[in-house]
C-alpha cells in the first residue's frame, strides 16, 4: 500500500512541479514583456481559472499521498527523503497561502475597483500601480514554492528507488 501512495506521491508533485516550472521559465518571463494592462488581464485570468478541479486534486495530492505513503510505512532507508519531501511540500504550500494567494487577491480587487471607478485606479495608472504592488513579490515567492517543489520531486523520487 504504501508504494501505491509513494507512486501517486510522485506523480502528483512532478505534475505540480513542472507545473509551476513551466510559470517560472515560460508563462512569466512572456507575460513580462506585456504592457500593464495586458500583464494585469491576464494574471487575473489566469488566477480566476487555476484553482479548479483538477488543479485541487493535484495541490491538495502533493501533500496527502506522501504523507500516506510515510504513515503507511516503507523501508526505513526511504523515510528520510519522504519525510524530506514532505515538509518541502508543506513549505511550498505555505508559501502559496501566506504569498501568492493574497497578492491574487489584491490584484482582483484593484480590478474590481477599477470596474467601480474607484478613484486614482482605473486606466494605465491603475494597471501599472497594481502590476507594481504585485509582479516582484509575486515573482519571488513563486521562485521559492517551484524549488520546494522540485526538490520534493527529486526527493520523493530517491525514496521510490
Amino acid at each position: 500500500m504504501a508504494s501505491l501512495f509513494l507512486t501517486l506521491a510522485v506523480i502528483t508533485t512532478g505534475l505540480y512541479a513542472g507545473f509551476l516550472l513551466t510559470f517560472l521559465i515560460a508563462v512569466m518571463p512572456g507575460l513580462a514583456a506585456l504592457p500593464d494592462d495586458g500583464f494585469t488581464a491576464a494574471m487575473r485570468r489566469f488566477n480566476e481559472k487555476v484553482p479548479g478541479p483538477v488543479f485541487l486534486v493535484v495541490f491538495l495530492g502533493v501533500i496527502a499521498f506522501p504523507a500516506v505513503a510515510l504513515v503507511a510505512g516503507r523501508d526505513a532507508w526511504a523515510w528520510p527523503p519522504l519525510a524530506a519531501a514532505l515538509v518541502c511540500t508543506v513549505g511550498s504550500h505555505l508559501v502559496t497561502i501566506a504569498g501568492n494567494i493574497p497578492l491574487n487577491k489584491a490584484l482582483a480587487v484593484s480590478e474590481s475597483l477599477a470596474e467601480a471607478g474607484a478613484a486614482g485606479t482605473a486606466g494605465e495608472g491603475g494597471d501599472s500601480a497594481a502590476r507594481t504592488a504585485f509582479e516582484a513579490r509575486w515573482n519571488i515567492f513563486h521562485q521559492i514554492r517551484t524549488a520546494l517543489s522540485l526538490t520534493a520531486f527529486v526527493l520523493l523520487t530517491v525514496a521510490a528507488n
